[in-house]
């Protein structure tokens, strides 16, 4: 592959590498042209700019080995280089690292990072990483995590560790487990919850996610771990299915929102958990269980937050 000079001006060919098949153009721009505005990027595509062997294609065009991809003279408004983020979430980023070989990153996300930029925001897990591994070349998320829900996330750097896992997902041969504290005394006995999701658009942009009966199958399988008498209940949640806000909407489906959710929440619940020091949503991805492409496999646990740990004392006092 032919590297890129750093965006200036003049056309640039870029040549495709076996193991980038299957990437989708818009994902392997990102990753190349450092510094470029992700929305400038998306403009050259809407309006046929890139051209992939000299004909036209759209974002989510996937690309082929040997592909030789055309972009146009970019102008950059000051410099070429992305602004750096802030050293003191660098530095918690890394510290949040839990395992990392060859091909794979998995970190404890804190909670009210955003996994990637976009929608107001100018940088976010992904684009940390890049700064963080400016010689992987090929980092991915393996999958995404709500801004607010903290916990494991996987994040390839290698295409190939990409495609491994993707292929697991679709497969049902990742396990991935949360932890919750819900309104109420959930029953024993409620071991599932499955209620199709729709997902919707507010004129103000927000995604909103809803039982319907049009929406796609979404199936969660709960269990309880600890009961603070009646008021909260800790549960266990594995997602079935890998629907948007899957978890956040079946535990408000089953009469028992998520502390701290400020979208499908209880507003009074909030408050109370707040009182004790909780100032966060109350979602975390505790366990991930993944097959290795050497057939081996690979379990982790993350720990919560002293935020979630102080408040759950103080829930159990």
């Amino acid at each position: 592959m032919t590297e890129p000079a750093l965006p200036t001006s003049g056309v640039q060919l870029l040549e495709v590498e076996p193991e980038l098949a299957g990437q989708r153009i818009d994902n392997y721009l990102l990753a190349r042209l450092k510094g470029v505005p992700r929305t400038l990027i998306y403009r050259i595509l809407r309006k046929g700019e890139v051209r992939v062997n000299k004909g036209r294609i759209k974002p989510e065009y996937k690309l082929q080995a040997g592909d030789i991809v055309r972009v146009p003279p970019l102008r950059l408004a000051e410099r070429d280089e992305p602004a750096p983020l802030a050293q003191g979430l660098l530095e918690r980023l890394e510290a949040a690292v839990v395992y990392e070989d060859k091909a794979l990153i998995v970190l404890n996300k804190p909670a009210g990072v955003a996994v990637h930029g976009g929608s107001g925001l100018s940088y976010g897990v992904i684009e940390a990483f890049r700064q963080l591994r400016p010689d992987a070349k090929d980092l991915e998320l393996v999958h995404r995590l709500d801004r607010d829900t903290s916990g494991l996330l996987m994040i390839a750097k290698k295409r190939s560790m990409l495609r491994h896992l993707h292929e697991a997902l679709r497969k049902d041969g990742v396990d991935k487990r949360y932890m919750a504290l819900v309104r109420g005394h959930w029953a024993t006995s409620k071991k599932q919850v499955g209620a199709p999701l729709q997902k919707s658009n507010l004129r103000s942009g927000e995604r909103m996610v809803e039982v319907s009966a049009e929406g796609k199958e979404a199936l969660t399988l709960f269990r309880v771990l600890r009961r603070f008498g009646e008021f909260a209940t800790l549960v266990e949640a594995k997602p079935v299915t890998g629907r948007t806000h899957q978890i956040r909407v079946h535990a408000k489906h089953a009469g028992h929102c998520i502390a701290g959710d400020s979208k499908y929440g209880d507003d009074e619940f909030t408050r109370e958990i707040r009182d004790l020091g909780g100032k966060r949503l109350f979602l975390h991805a505790y366990m991930l269980k993944v097959p290795l492409p050497d057939g081996g496999e690979l379990q982790l646990e993350a720990p919560v937050d002293e935020v979630w740990a102080r408040t759950l004392e103080r829930l159990g006092a």
